[in-house]
């Protein structure tokens, strides 16, 4: 034997059953919310039905929610943002599933094409923009989910008492 462990392993480990894992009907880790929101993506059937594009505002819908999470999906015409905020208590995870979006904070300006997936913490700030000149849709998760949306100004930081997603 060429190895330092008396413990080896005889047989298919996948029929230990009880050593598995059940399969979890909803998201509980950061890992978990990533895959979710990579698996939506993937299914254009469950959102690109759904994408309505508004030229006033930021278009937003609610795609699904579960225990203690939502998932949004936006739409960005050329030149819409989001502003300078933060998701209160929110943890999210942010998916670009067409278009381009920029995502400005105090580190910076980053480009978010499609596919890429941002994960925040509860309070980060960030303002999200549509620079380019095509539309743009993104997922949005939530957890918990949305309930303030603080703004931000470049001295200080101001609530918002209406909660919009981004």
């Amino acid at each position: 034997m060429n190895s330092d462990s008396d413990l080896q392993i005889a047989g298919d480990i996948l029929e230990v059953t009880h050593l598995l894992q059940p399969a979890r009907e909803h998201p509980t880790t950061v890992a978990d919310f990533v895959g979710l929101a990579r698996s939506i993506a993937a299914d254009r059937t469950q959102w690109a039905p759904l994408v309505q594009y508004d030229a006033t505002s930021r278009w937003y819908h609610r795609l699904r929610r579960g225990p203690g999470y939502e998932v949004w999906l936006l739409s960005w015409v050329p030149g819409q943002s989001s502003g300078l905020h933060d998701h209160g208590q929110s943890s999210g995870v942010l998916t670009v599933l067409e278009g381009e979006l920029s995502e400005r904070t105090e580190r910076g300006t980053r480009t978010l094409s499609p596919g890429a997936q941002r994960v925040f913490a509860p309070g980060y700030a960030h303002d999200v923009v549509n620079d380019s000149l095509e539309p743009a849709v993104s997922l949005h998760i939530y957890y918990p989910g949305l309930t303030e949306m603080p703004m931000h100004s470049s001295q200080s930081t101001a609530a918002a008492s209406n909660v919009v997603p981004a």
